[in-house]
């Protein structure tokens, strides 16, 4: 064991502190600085997006709920016509975008495949204009606490060690980080996550995605995997063997195209592990697969079940933060959710909708349970948020 003593140098100070670019820190940052607020979104990797650009899950899933209602709404829809302002890959929504159609269960939902290096352009450039400071290459490795509440977080990038005066916190990284580091009570995936290898190529047939491995898996399901290993994601070598072995059979993969056509090429591989599922905040409520159609006085928003058609989920403002770390609210697939639901709450749409809701939340206060969760409300209603499934049109 080492031990010294560092120095660090306080390089700033914020309003709101949005750790993690992917869509959930996306939509929390946009909220904020809508609000008037100093805000600073720190992303570890060169771009924005997160597991569904740099790990190329490039599938908006489902903004409604299979029979024809829209369900998600506010900025988880902005990002979604954002996504294919420029043109769409793949599952266009016609029905949803031109009119075209009907929108039983047996026609299309209101989901789309994208470009996942537009949208991390298109996104930048939305979040540039409204005022958000992008710290690229910026990993948050630690938290100074003042008594319950989180006053720095403490980073690291190619200036070295600094770190940031903050008001409240919203924790966007997909693994709960800045709750495991403030102390805050969190809960792992006991699963683990099975390996994906997604890649795009191409050859003559043009260029695809292909979904190799499954990535979206409980870890219950009797079906053939690419390999037996599972993974935490919580840990640095288990990480780098992980995408050593995803490397492995993408490889493998493309060798066995190119026997039956050699113009077959990678073009585009994940620069970020494929995981789904790590750790999560135990927040003051916790949801449950169970609970769909139900009524949620504190709803933020509503979510729709990707898997199939039918389910609507009210999501609590409780399941967001803890008490315990006053002003530390959580976004994305790190809410507080049983195993099962955490698979429906891990994608886009779901990323969207709690973001937004911590954005608006974090520009408001600094201790959110204490917050007055009607005037929460009324902001998101006044953005466009649908919060009751009885409210639905």
């Amino acid at each position: 064991m080492i031990k010294e003593i560092i120095e660090t140098r306080v390089a700033g100070e914020y309003d709101v502190a949005v750790c993690g670019g992917g869509f959930a820190g996306i939509s929390a940052a946009l909220a904020s600085a809508r609000r008037g607020k100093k805000t600073v979104l720190f992303e570890r990797t060169f771009m924005l997006g997160g597991l569904g650009t740099a790990g190329l899950v490039t599938i908006y899933l489902p903004l409604c709920d299979g029979f024809g209602k829209q369900v998600s709404f506010g900025i988880a829809e902005e990002l979604f016509r954002l996504s294919i302002s420029m043109g769409a890959e793949a599952r266009y929504p016609e029905n949803w975008l031109d009119g075209v159609g009907t929108r039983t269960e047996n026609d299309k939902r209101f989901e789309v495949q994208y470009n996942a290096q537009l949208f991390a352009i298109l996104a930048e450039k939305l979040l540039l204009s409204e005022g958000v400071d992008i710290l690229y290459g910026t990993y948050a490795v630690g938290v100074n606490m003042n008594g319950d509440k989180i006053d720095h977080i403490i980073c690291e990038n190619k200036s070295g060690r600094q770190a940031y005066k903050v008001t409240s916190v919203v924790d966007a990284t997909g693994d709960a980080d800045i709750a495991k580091f403030a102390n805050a009570p969190t809960e792992t995936f006991k699963p683990k996550n099975v390996l994906a290898a997604w890649y795009y190529f191409l050859n003559k047939s043009g260029f695809d995605l292909k979904m190799l491995g499954y990535a979206d898996l409980l870890g219950t399901e009797e079906i053939p995997l690419i390999s037996p290993n599972r993974y935490t994601g919580l840990d640095g070598e288990e990480i780098s063997r992980m995408m050593c072995e995803s490397h492995e059979h993408l490889l493998k993969d493309i060798i066995k195209k190119r026997e039956t056509d050699e113009t077959t090429v990678p073009v585009t591989i994940a620069t970020i592990p494929q995981l789904r599922m790590t750790r999560r905040i135990a927040g003051e409520y916790t949801l449950e697969i169970e609970e769909e159609h139900k009524y949620f006085e504190d709803s933020v928003g509503m979510v729709s079940n990707w898997r199939k058609r039918g389910p609507v989920y009210e999501v609590p403002f409780r399941t967001l933060y803890s008490k315990k770390v006053k002003n530390l609210i959580c976004a994305g697939r790190i809410t507080s959710v049983g195993d099962v639901m955490w698979d429906i709450m891990r994608v886009i749409p779901c990323c969207a909708v709690t973001g937004e809701a911590a954005g608006v939340a974090a520009a408001m206060t600094d201790d959110f349970a204490s917050l007055d969760v009607s005037a929460l409300q009324k902001k998101l209603v006044e953005n466009g948020v649908v919060l009751h499934e009885n409210d639905l049109k």
